[in-house]
């Protein structure tokens, strides 16, 4: 079983829907053991949100829970075309650079991925290919899962 690190903005209602909906099918992948949401634990009590005590304590916080996770599983939805939310953007590369398999999901299949990103993704999950389907992915195997999207 693994335990996944869940990279998405979560800015807005929109957003955060997204994010709750693909939390939920993962948490009911039977090779899944936990999902670590990265909005859902910043808080540190020590620092002001936004003060430079509390950005390294959220980065350092963060980086560590990729790091002790064993696959990022990231929405790579964008606000307008070809705009990705650049957090998540930078945690996929973090992941790659560190041989941490990045799972791609996008609920708009409007949007376009960057060459980079995409090739960068061990598996990618849209709704032509059915999201729903990330709950029966086996995450133990990690096998290459592509599909029919256009990139830039």
């Amino acid at each position: 079983m693994k335990n996944i690190y869940l990279a998405a903005p979560f800015f807005d209602k929109e957003q955060i829907s997204k994010r709750d909906k693909l939390a939920a099918l993962l948490s009911s992948n039977p090779t899944v053991d936990k999902v670590f949401l990265p909005g859902e634990h910043e808080d540190d009590p020590e620092s002001e949100f936004g003060s430079i005590e509390w950005q390294l304590a959220t980065f350092k916080l963060d980086i560590n829970q990729i790091n002790q996770n064993d696959v990022v599983v990231a929405i790579l939805d964008y606000d307008k075309p070809d705009s990705s939310d650049p957090g998540t953007i930078w945690e996929c590369g973090y992941a790659f650079a560190n041989n941490i398999p990045v799972i791609g999901v996008q609920f708009d299949s409007s949007n376009k991925l960057n060459l980079m990103l995409s090739m960068s993704l061990t598996a990618f999950f849209n709704p032509e290919k059915d999201i729903e389907d990330i709950k029966n992915y086996n995450f133990d195997l990690l096998q290459t899962r592509f599909s029919d999207y256009e990139v830039f």
